[in-house]
């Protein structure tokens, strides 16, 4: 394994692991709060962000690489409204894309073909999860701070996940 591409994947290992934390927070977050519909939404997203970090472990060993564990530093988890939890989650989405189109970027530069091919399915999965983020930041928006839009909105959430 080309040594550049291992550093990154390895790093890519750890926003996988931070987004997971930080969606277990959110999870967290929202059950003490009762909106159990977006609880129940953000540990489905932290338990896929995890899957998503051990995808790239097996990868990288399974090709003679090291893959490195990585500690984290705690997860945010002071929000101050739904509308907040929501942006958060957009930002979280944004910056990981951001991150594996590096990867794909020095793929390409480093003429690795392989890690490149391994790397689309990132690339389709975060296409998915920025446009979920998109949209219910876009019914937040729309409910504002209405209570009985935040009860059906915590209701409905994961028809989201259900239909990904």
């Amino acid at each position: 394994m080309i040594p550049e591409i291992e550093k990154l994947l390895n790093e890519q290992i750890k926003f996988e692991a931070k987004a997971s934390a930080q969606y277990l927070s959110m999870a967290s977050w929202a059950d003490i709060r009762g909106y159990n519909g977006v609880a129940d939404f953000f540990y489905t997203q932290s338990e896929e962000e995890r899957v998503h970090m051990i995808k790239l472990v097996k990868f990288i060993n399974e090709r003679s690489g090291t893959a490195v564990i990585p500690s984290i530093e705690k997860p945010r988890d002071d929000f101050k409204s739904l509308m907040e939890l929501f942006e958060t989650f957009l930002t979280s989405e944004e910056f990981v894309t951001a991150k594996i189109n590096n990867v794909i970027y020095e793929c390409l530069q480093h003429k690795d073909y392989n890690v490149h091919n391994f790397m689309q399915w990132y690339v389709a999965e975060q296409l998915e999860e920025e446009a979920v983020a998109r949209t219910l930041l876009d019914k937040l928006k729309i409910i504002g701070n209405d209570k009985s839009g935040h009860y059906l909105f915590d209701r409905d959430i994961n028809t989201f996940q259900e239909n990904k």
